[in-house]
This record gives C-alpha cells, sequence and structure tokens, in this order.
C-alpha cells in the first residue's frame, strides 16, 4: 500500500474519500465534527501541493434515494470553516453538473460532492458508479478507515478505475495504531470489551484470545458470561444461545493462559429508566425480577488493578448504560483508569468515544479510532476490503 505523500499529486486532480458522516442535531447543526478534523492533514497536505482537491463521503442512510436532511451541506460549511476556505458543494456526486465543476476546480480549490450514498450504487459496490467517480480524478486518496470493512463503490469498485490509488494519513494513522496494539504489541497487551450484544463482540474475543494477555468483560454482554458460569441475571438482558459460546470462551481462556475478568458486583434497577430504584448487589445476588444496568465499585478496582502493570490497552464498548446518570459509573471509572494509565491506549467504538469525550479525557488517550465498525472487524481479524482494494497492510 502506498500513500499520498509517495506519489505526485501537484497541480492534479485528486479525489479524497473521507468520512464525513458525523452527527447532527435536529435543526441540521453538527454536535462533533471530531471525523472532519481527522481528515485535515491529508486535505491540506493536498493543498499545499495545489492539488485540484475533490473530497467525498457519505451521510446517513438514505438508501439510495436524496434525503435533504442527510445533505453534506453543513460538513462543506464546517470544512471551509476549518481550512478557512471556500469549499463548493456539488448537487450531487455524478452527472453533467459535478464533472463541469470539477472540470472548473483550480490548483488549490476544494469540491465537496454531495451525499455518495444518494445513489444505490455507493452500497452495491456498482461498477459503473464507481467508473463516473473514478473519471473525476487523476490520484484517488482512501482516508475513510471508519468504512473501511465495507464493500462500498468509493473504497472499493473505484480503484480498478483510477490511474493511482494510494490511502490518506489517517487511514495510515488507524493501521499503524493497530500494529502496535495486535500485531507487535508492548506487553501485558489487554482487551477491554463492552457494550449490549455479546454476539457482535464474540468473534473479536475469540480471535484476541490469541494476541491479549488479559481480557476485561463488561456492559449487558457480560450478562451471557454470568450465565455461563451459573449465575440467574434477572431480568437482565442476555443472549441465550450464546451462553454455551461464552462458557467455552472462558474456559479456552483459562486453557490458554489469558486472564478472563467478568464483573464481581453490578449496579441493578427495577426497570430501564433514570428514575428507576437502584442496588448495588453482588453478581450472585440480582434479584429476580431486576436489571444488571452497570458494573459495581468492586468490579471497578477490580479491573483497575488488572490493568495497573499493562503496556497496551485497547478498549471497545461500554461498561454499562453510561448515557443515564445513575448507570454510568462503571463506564466513567473505566474511562479514568484508561487515562491514568502509563500504557498505549487505543479506544475504539462510537459509544466508547462519546464517553472519553464527556469526561474531558480524550487528550489523555493516546489514541480514539474514528472508526467503530472497521475497528471491531479488526480486532476480530477481518480484512478490511478498502484496504485490500489499495494492496493490503504491509
Amino acid at each position: 500500500m502506498r500513500y499520498i505523500n509517495e506519489v505526485d499529486i501537484k497541480h492534479k486532480r485528486v479525489f479524497i474519500r473521507v468520512d464525513f458522516n458525523v452527527p447532527l442535531d435536529a435543526e441540521g447543526n453538527i454536535t462533533d465534527d471530531n471525523r472532519i478534523r481527522a481528515a485535515l492533514p491529508t486535505i491540506n497536505y493536498a493543498l499545499d501541493e495545489q492539488a485540484r482537491v475533490i473530497v467525498a463521503s457519505h451521510m446517513g442512510r438514505p438508501k439510495g434515494k436524496k434525503v435533504p436532511e442527510l445533505s453534506m451541506a453543513p460538513v462543506a460549511r464546517r470544512l471551509g470553516r476549518l481550512l478557512q476556505k471556500e469549499v463548493k458543494l456539488a448537487p450531487d456526486c455524478v452527472g453533467p453538473e459535478v464533472k463541469r465543476m470539477v472540470d472548473e476546480l483550480q490548483p488549490g480549490e476544494v469540491l465537496m460532492l454531495e451525499n455518495l450514498r444518494y445513489h444505490p450504487g455507493e452500497t452495491l459496490n456498482d461498477p459503473d458508479f464507481a467508473r463516473e467517480l473514478a473519471s473525476y480524478c487523476d490520484v484517488y486518496v482512501d482516508d475513510a478507515f471508519a468504512v473501511a470493512h465495507r464493500e462500498n463503490a468509493s473504497v472499493v469498485a473505484i480503484t480498478q478505475f483510477v490511474p493511482v490509488a494510494v490511502a490518506g494519513f489517517t487511514m495510515k494513522k488507524e493501521l499503524s495504531y493497530f500494529r502496535r496494539a495486535m500485531i507487535d504489541p508492548a506487553r501485558p497487551l489487554a482487551a477491554v470489551i463492552g457494550g449490549a450484544k455479546a454476539k457482535t463482540k464474540l468473534p473479536a474475543l475469540e480471535n484476541l484470545l490469541a494476541h491479549a494477555d488479559k481480557i476485561l468483560i463488561g456492559g449487558a454482554m457480560a450478562n451471557t458470561f454470568l450465565m455461563s458460569v451459573g449465575i440467574d441475571v434477572g431480568r437482565s438482558l442476555y443472549e441465550e444461545e450464546l451462553v454455551p459460546t461464552a462458557n467455552m470462551l472462558l474456559r479456552t481462556a483459562k486453557r490458554e493462559g489469558v486472564k478472563m475478568y467478568i464483573p464481581v458486583d453490578c449496579v441493578v434497577a427495577d426497570r430501564m429508566d433514570p428514575k428507576a430504584e437502584t442496588k448495588l448487589v453482588t453478581v450472585q445476588d440480582v434479584p429476580k425480577d431486576w436489571m444488571i444496568m452497570d458494573i459495581g465499585p468492586a468490579t471497578s478496582l477490580l479491573y483497575r488493578e488488572a490493568l495497573a502493570d499493562c503496556k497496551t490497552i485497547i478498549w471497545n464498548g461500554p461498561m454499562g448504560a453510561f448515557e443515564m446518570d445513575a448507570f454510568s459509573r462503571g463506564t466513567y471509572n473505566m474511562v479514568s483508569t484508561i487515562a491514568q494509565s502509563y500504557a498505549l491506549t487505543i479506544i475504539g467504538g462510537g459509544d466508547t468515544d462519546v464517553a472519553v469525550s464527556s469526561a474531558g479525557e480524550s487528550e489523555n488517550i493516546s489514541y480514539i479510532s474514528t472508526g467503530g465498525g472497521a475497528f471491531l472487524a479488526l480486532l476480530t481479524g477481518e480484512k478490511l476490503p478498502a484496504v485490500e482494494a489499495l494492496g493490503g497492510m504491509d
């Protein structure tokens, strides 16, 4: 795989595929522009080389239709402010008007295409759609790690039709930190895995058994592991069909010498409501009609001690329903533990990123990944289609 700084882009038409799928409020205002800021080094490098820059992204899931609420217009405005220059917005991402605007681009100018997913060809990895996108550029740059696990036209098929295809600095950084975490980590290596659904995380846990020295489990998915060792979790969310798999993973970890931790205490509630009655109990004492909503303080202390000597920590998924204040302590204790660690710390997953950001600890994390699904796919051991299309990881 080559990168943008390894090819000649001076005065050329450079198509940069970014992931500017940022959160918007009800009025269409951007509430978090971290993904836009992450792509600035790549875009600024192209502008410094006096390239004619075409920026393309998707927004939301319009399912092949033009949905005004998912226009790239607010993103174009924010990018313009961050670059301190005008960013023109095309009325579409393909078609004669877009071609005219590309042809009129001058060196050092930026054109943003409208939402790629307004066309069904994007998610279908359609070669004709990809060929038209490719016709706009001399050099294609993929800087959209967050969609690298998708077989979409603008990240996979397009590479077959462009003269030169390279990766941007965001992609380079993401893959570099993954190598440092999973391929050649400083040890001990710990993986903290939380979130609601065990089904989405078990393949990653299975792969992590071959890499990690310690694995710490939290979130609702921990309930499936508690059930697997005979602990009744009351009315808590768990995945009955995955109980045998969870038990198998615990036994495999013990056999392979990987220390796997599950909660020892928890915060329970009589219903999923911020105003619900709550109790702090050991995992063996969960009331029959109550629900586990967060890990408890003893578990937080256990996990802090388990991570104390680690030199590399990967975290994906919150420890509980942290969006409700009564059930947020476990997640925020984990944020504090990891932020205060002297380890290389890497965080992936939108909810985990939100927790770290809202705790004001983003600056104390070594790296926060821009891609939850792509990050999890790497942890699972999968190859990313977009990365393979560029020649694969070094």
